[in-house]
């Protein structure tokens, strides 16, 4: 009696479970309207933009410390270059590639709690932050990401010069073979 109740409690809880949507995986629709309400697109332009500035102050570090007489003109046309390969970005396609990852992971339930939370005051007040906690993060990591940044540029110039250094290449004649 007590297996036949636990089973049919087990499968009360089952099939509760999937009429409230708690296992059914979430919709395209789901997604979308979470991305909606989290403003995901003007996040992600905003984090972009900030992540670009942290990139240019390092690409300027590196580039006077590789060549001190590069001019400003110079950096000018590298910090265009790298706006233009921002207004290029394909956020919608990236947006549309996030789908299923999201439907993957989440059910309909659990986009219905982001979206609920991301609605709340609290939400919107972390969705209006997030661009600029990300960019204070950013700058407090600096120092570090650019000696980083830095290892890993001395070790690439290291390994070239290295390969360079084994390849075949045409031997010195000795003097006494020479005329």
């Amino acid at each position: 009696m007590h297996r036949f109740l636990a089973v049919l409690l087990l499968l009360t809880t089952s099939a509760l479970a999937q009429q409230t949507g708690v296992d059914t995986p979430a919709t395209r629709d789901d997604v979308l309207q979470l991305f909606s309400v989290m403003n995901i697109k003007q996040q992600m332009r905003a984090i972009m933009d900030s992540m670009m500035q942290q990139q240019k102050s390092l690409v300027h570090d590196m580039a006077r410390r590789k060549n001190p007489n590069v001019t400003t003109e110079e950096l000018g046309r590298v910090d265009r270059i790298m706006d233009e390969s921002v207004k290029d970005f394909p956020i919608e396609g990236i947006l549309d590639d996030m789908v299923p990852v999201y439907q993957k992971h989440l059910t309909s339930a659990d986009v219905s709690a982001m979206s609920a939370f991301y609605s709340s005051p609290t939400g919107q007040k972390l969705l209006r932050e997030m661009p600029a906690m990300t960019s204070e993060a950013m700058q407090a990591s600096y120092g570090r990401l650019q000696k980083q940044m830095e290892a890993v540029a001395e070790r690439a110039e290291k390994a070239i010069k290295d390969n360079e250094q084994r390849k075949p290449g045409p031997k010195p004649v000795p003097k006494s073979l020479q005329n």
